[in-house]
């Protein structure tokens, strides 16, 4: 099925999880980009910072203070960018909480609240925005999933099981739109670890803080993803070629990613730091934003190939033919014997 989406600067763009990470990332480049935006979080006073900032820069933008886990906060920011802009070409489902701790330690109160957010908030979301997009005539739905989308990941079980949940509504609607033959466009973005507040904003159940395993890859990397969703549809994009690498092997291989995971990623995800106090999280409510990045103490990716060859499919074949003709060129000048004296 084709789908007309529009060029971003023609856009309106809802943003949830907007004033931290990949949201926050998400948010500037697309206002650079001259897309309209719709800014939407928990916390207040960072959404006014950020509205200001973008608006300085020519960008026309709104907040709405809102939990995506309670439906009615949800449809007051389809409201306000119908009231606003007149509407939404694209709704971009980005925020999100984790957990880390082993599954029997972690309160069900916890879980459920996790899920409250980054399942019934992706939920919530999509089906406002397929409301609206139907009357609109078609746009983007994106919604963020991760590698755990596909392998969960032990210490974080409450969120790997999330994901997978959000992977199954995600899946599930795009094939019924589809099947009503509506333009809207349904992507699934999965990314592998990234440089953002994840670590910093989840809760803690460990004796130590925890840590993201690496390969690490920065949050820029994923919002050019999200923003070359909302132009061009693509049904899943992983962020990283790491991310790729665990959704095949676990497909492919699914007891030796087991043995790994047990022999090097229970220890991968615990730093040598003592834990700070377990209510310093954003579970429940909002924490300090209006940050990209953590800072990851190790290497961190700032670009992927494997990524930017999923989006540009033709681009990256030509680049590789081209490669090839120059080989085989080079490869018949060596063979080729050299003229007599």
């Amino acid at each position: 099925m084709k789908f007309r989406l529009k060029k971003l600067q023609d856009q309106i763009i809802v943003i949830t999880g907007a004033t931290s990470g990949i949201g926050l990332t998400t948010a500037r480049r697309a206002a650079a980009r001259g897309a309209k935006v719709v800014l939407v979080a928990r916390n207040e006073d960072a959404l006014k910072q950020l509205t200001y900032e973008l608006s300085k820069q020519g960008c026309e933008a709104i907040h709405v203070v809102a939990d995506v886990g309670i439906e009615e906060d949800v449809r007051k920011v389809a409201q306000a960018a119908i009231q606003r802009f007149g509407g939404f070409d694209t709704w971009v489902n980005n925020a999100g909480i984790s957990i880390f701790g082993r599954v029997e330690d972690v309160s069900l109160e916890d879980q459920r609240k996790l899920f409250q957010t980054n399942f019934w908030g992706v939920v919530h979301g999509s089906l406002v925005a397929v409301e609206h997009l139907k009357q609109r005539g078609g746009g983007a739905i994106i919604n963020l999933g991760s590698e755990v989308s596909d392998r969960a990941m032990p210490l974080q079980g409450a969120y790997s099981a999330s994901k997978h949940a959000v992977k199954g509504f995600t899946d599930s609607l795009r094939s019924e739109l589809e099947a009503e033959d509506l333009p809207i466009a349904v992507t699934l973005i999965k990314p592998a670890a990234i440089d953002t507040m994840f670590v910093e904003h989840a809760k803690n159940y460990l004796e130590v803080e925890p840590k993201l395993q690496p390969p690490v890859y920065a949050p820029e990397i994923a919002a050019d993803a999200i923003l070359h969703a909302a132009e061009n549809f693509k049904r899943d994009i992983f962020i990283g070629g790491a991310a790729k690498l665990v959704s095949s092997s676990a497909y492919y291989a699914p007891r030796m990613v087991d043995g790994y995971i047990r022999r090097f990623l229970l220890g991968q995800q615990k730093s040598d730091m003592p834990a700070r106090d377990r209510s310093q999280n954003s579970l429940y409510s909002p924490g300090g934003d209006l940050q990209e990045r953590q800072g990851q103490s190790g290497h961190v990716f700032e670009s992927s190939l494997y990524t930017q060859a999923a989006l540009h499919p033709r681009t990256s074949w030509a680049l590789m033919f081209g490669l090839g003709l120059a080989l085989a060129a080079w490869w018949r000048m060596r063979e080729q014997p050299e003229p007599l004296a």
